[in-house]
Formats: C-alpha cells, sequence, structure tokens
C-alpha cells in the first residue's frame, strides 16, 4: 500500500492513500531504507512500499542530483550575466584555480572550470566575511579572541568597496571602514564545504575480539619523556578507542597519575579524583565489590559522562584465610562497532535507541543524587544523523522509562534535509514500551556476543586507558583483595591534546576557528 509522507512541520495525523490511520511502527522499517535517499527539495507523493519504493526513490533522487548538478544555478556564466553581479578582478593571471562573482551583499566562488567551488554551497555573505576576518585587528593574535564586534554597526555590513583575487586567497576593502581583509583559499574551501568543526572521524578503526591479537601499546618511559610519546598514545586512543600503556611503575600510585595527567588534569567527582581503591565498598556502588560486572559506561548520569578513564591493578592479593586470589578478568567492547552491527540488522531499532532520552542517576550515596539535565539516549548521533558519537550504556543505572519522550522528531538525510516528521507520543503505550525493550534486548545480545568480547587480565605495571564515550568496560567476579588505582579525564582536555600533539598548530586552529 503506498504511504503519504509529510512535509516538515505538518501537524496532521499520517495516513494511507485509503484513508486510514497510518501505523509508523509498523512501515518503519521500509521507509527509514527509503527516506535517506530523499533530496529534500520535492517528494513523491505515491510511495511504493518495501524495496521497490527505496529503489525508485534512490532512482528519482540520483536522477534530480544529477540535474542538479548541471543546472544553470551554480554555472558561473548563467550568474555572470544577471544584473546586479559583477566578476571579481583576478590579479592572479588565472593561476589562482578561482573565479569570483560578487553581489551587494555576497561573494559567490567558482572553480576556474566554472562549477561550483563548495560540497555544501558556494557563497558567502559580505556580513559573514567581515565577522570572520582574521587579521590582527579583528583577531587577538595571542588569545585567538575576537577584537572585532559585528554587531557594533548596523546590518547588513554594506557592499565591498574592492574585491580582487590573488594567487593565495581574495582579498577585500570594505567600503565604510575602509578595513582590508584577506581569506586564503584553505579557508574559503573551509567553509564552503561545512567542516566548520568537523573532527576527523574517518581514521576510526571499530574492533572485536580480534584485538586481542595485536592491542594498541604503548610505554611509560614514551609517553613521560616526550611529547611524541603523548602524540602515540592519544592517537591509538583516539583511532581505537583505548591503549595499554606497559612497564609503569607498581610500587606507587602516583606514577599512574603522572601518565594520566600527561593527557589532561585528572577530572573531579562525587567519587573524588584520582582513585585508589579496594572492593571494601568504601563508596556505594558495584565498582567497589568483587561482583561480575557487565560491559556499561561510567557515568551515564551526568550531563558530560566521562570521557577518557584509567584502571591499573596494583596488586590482587588472597584475602585472609583464602589460599589464592582468582578471576577480575576485564572486559572491553567497541560500543561504535557494537552501534553499527545493530543498525545493519534492524534501522528501525538502532534509532529507537537513538531517538528515545532515557533517564540516568546516581543515588546509591547519602547526600548524592546526580541526573543529567535532560533525557540521553543510548546511541548518541551527530549532527548528521548518521554518524555515532557517543554511547551512553549502563543497565544499572537506568529510570524508569515510560516510552514518552523523543530526542527529535525530525529525521534527516546525511545532507541535513528534513524527509519525514513523526508524530510525537503525547503518551506513553504498551506498545511504544516494548519497541524500546526490543531494541535494548537486540542490543545487550550483540554486546554479549563473544565475537565483540575483548577478555584480559590486568596486571601490575599495565594501565588501560579507553573512550568512555566508545568503548564499555566490565570484568568477572574475583577472590582476594585487589587494588586498583586511576581516574576520569573529561573529553574535551583530551580532544584538545590529541589535536595538538598529533596536528600542526597552524591545522588545528582552521579546524577550530578557520
Amino acid at each position: 500500500m503506498a504511504t503519504r509522507v509529510l512535509r516538515p512541520g505538518s501537524r496532521a495525523v499520517l495516513t494511507s492513500l485509503g484513508g486510514q490511520p497510518w501505523r509508523p511502527l509498523a512501515c518503519w522499517p521500509a521507509l527509514r531504507s527509503a527516506l535517506p535517499k530523499l533530496d529534500g527539495r520535492r517528494r513523491s507523493s505515491q510511495l511504493p512500499p518495501g524495496p521497490q519504493g527505496a529503489e525508485r526513490l534512490t532512482s528519482v533522487s540520483t536522477e534530480k542530483r544529477r540535474a542538479t548538478n548541471s543546472s544553470p544555478k551554480t554555472n558561473f556564466e548563467a550568474h555572470k550575466n544577471r544584473e546586479d553581479v559583477k566578476e571579481v578582478v583576478d590579479v592572479s593571471d588565472g593561476t589562482s584555480g578561482y573565479k569570483v562573482l560578487s553581489t551587494s551583499s555576497s561573494l559567490s566562488f567558482y572553480h576556474s572550470d566554472g562549477r561550483a567551488a563548495g560540497k555544501r554551497g558556494f557563497a558567502l555573505s559580505n556580513t559573514w566575511l567581515r565577522d570572520n576576518c582574521r587579521c590582527p585587528k579583528c583577531v587577538n593574535q595571542e588569545t585567538m579572541q575576537k577584537s572585532f564586534n559585528i554587531f557594533a554597526s548596523p546590518l547588513p555590513t554594506p557592499p565591498a568597496q574592492e574585491v580582487q583575487i590573488e594567487q593565495r586567497g581574495i582579498r577585500v576593502t570594505w567600503t565604510h571602514e575602509l578595513h582590508e581583509s584577506f581569506y586564503d583559499w584553505a579557508f574559503i574551501r573551509h567553509y564552503l564545504d561545512n567542516i566548520a568543526r568537523a573532527l576527523p572521524s574517518k581514521n576510526r578503526q571499530l574492533w572485536g575480539a580480534e584485538i586481542k591479537e595485536n592491542p594498541p601499546t604503548v610505554t611509560f618511559a614514551e609517553v613521560m619523556d616526550s611529547e611524541s610519546g603523548v602524540a602515540k598514545m592519544t592517537g591509538l586512543i583516539r583511532k581505537f578507542g583505548l591503549v595499554f600503556v606497559n612497564d609503569t611503575p607498581f610500587d606507587d600510585s602516583i606514577h599512574t597519575k603522572k601518565l594520566l595527567e600527561r593527557i589532561g588534569p585528572i577530572r573531579e567527582t562525587h567519587y573524588g579524583g584520582f582513585y585508589d581503591f579496594i572492593p571494601d565498598m568504601a563508596k556505594a556502588d558495584t565498582a567497589y565489590t568483587n561482583i561480575a560486572l557487565a560491559a556499561h559506561t561510567d557515568t551515564t548520569y551526568f550531563t558530560d559522562p566521562a570521557g577518557l578513564q584509567a584502571f591499573h591493578l596494583l596488586s590482587h592479593t588472597p584475602s585472609p584465610g583464602e589460599p589464592d586470589a582468582t578471576g577480575g578478568e576485564s572486559l572491553l567492547v567497541d560500543g561504535f562497532n557494537a552501534a553499527e552491527k545493530l543498525r545493519e540488522s534492524d534501522r528501525a531499532l538502532f534509532y529507537e535507541l537513538a531517538n528515545r532520552g532515557l533517564p540516568w542517576h546516581a543515588s546509591g550515596n547519602e547526600g548524592v543524587t546526580i541526573t543529567p539535565d535532560q533525557l540521553y539516549s543510548v546511541i548518541e548521533l551527530e549532527n548528521d544523523r548518521e554518524t555515532v558519537q557517543k554511547i551512553r550504556w549502563n543497565n544499572d543505572d537506568r529510570g524508569a522509562f515510560t516510552g514518552a519522550h523523543h530526542i527529535s522528531t525530525k529525521d534527516t538525510d546525511r545532507h541535513g534535509l528534513n524527509v519525514l516528521v513523526l508524530p510525537l507520543p503525547k503518551k506513553s503505550s504498551p506498545a511504544r514500551q516494548m519497541l524500546w525493550y526490543n531494541a535494548a534486548s537486540k542490543w545487550e545480545q550483540i554486546l554479549r556476543g563473544k565475537e565483540l568480547e575483548y577478555w584480559f587480565q590486568l596486571k601490575p605495571g599495565t594501565i588501560v586507558i579507553f573512550d568512555n564515550h566508545r568503548v564499555l568496560h566490565g570484568r568477572s567476579a574475583f577472590t582476594g583483595l585487589r587494588r586498583i588505582c586511576g581516574g576520569y579525564i573529561s573529553m574535551d582536555d583530551f580532544v584538545s591534546r590529541w589535536r595538538n600533539t598529533n596536528l600542526p598548530r597552524e591545522e588545528v586552529l582552521a579546524q577550530v576557528i578557520g
């Protein structure tokens, strides 16, 4: 049966073409596979259900994109002939590789063959350009903070008095101030491609149990003796979500603390800062026991969960009267890999965990009750609504769930275009609740799959550091007394350290501020 897709913002009830109420849960898998193919500009009013609909949408979308790419709207010659457009003077004699058109309100950028220069657009407004001048008068070169306030003058910014193309970039002289701004081509490309603050993520490598054969490793001396050692360590964490630091002194926990501080400051929580503990229930948390713990992430109840987490087993000795100290194997699971496995097996269940907010809490210690500022989903996605950004999962710290809260009622395709608006349920229902429970059950099955579980034995002298936004950890039950030290580091501090040890300063600043 064909279905009708609502335009964004519509408040109407979704119905089939036959007039009967549409049941989104039943249709969601087929619709979900089809909708990301829409280009957001026009939508078919009658879509065949299932794979046929997806194929038709894919075909139509591809044809439209091809037509758009060859459209005069992105053609330099067609734009050049408009009355309100002027071609910018090129003093580079064509060596820049770019052509630019100027209007009273913006500049449009093209390759020398006339193609639009950007992946996401080809024009920047005068106001935006003036606001983002990076010269020493507009940006304090010591603090990298703005010195120029775009809002001190009426908007929009008046037309430029003079614009010229140079080999390295484009130079603009602004009319009222006679201020001169220069924008190099890398800067222009950066923003036309709409990647202003994007972090490189394609170098991340998913893993499963096979990582046991060659786990990412550095030595204590490497990290403590050089910045290149810190770069290697943070690079491995960024790529795999974990690293082992071998040959660490274990006579005193201070060595572990100093190593962690090579990344950033230890994060303080209600558990304290740097921890050094045995299973004595000094804090009301199962981590302070000797029972088995399933794969989980820590501090799900924080608005900003801990970024990195570290463990160093300093000793494991028999309890008084016991002959041996046994058990206590450690478990790591790549949550990003688990999320992709879920998406591959059932997209509807994947997006249920990505779109449904849950309550989390820490309430075991007297005088402490921590909950995040809002409900957060198990799988958090980046702005493109496709790339997995964060895993938040600890069944022990999960509050009561009713099923009535969506993270967002809008779904988007890879270009950020709205392709469907789902009705936000005003009330919970058993069916709504069971959809989430089914998704969570499938998620747990994947996490417990032998192909994803990496088991190993902690030992004195080896620190394990992992990305708590990505890697879930657990352990088997144990006997005896284990003394473990470690700490949390915020994700912001880690990312800053990773960037500044692995990338040139100029590239870091280009990523962050242009």
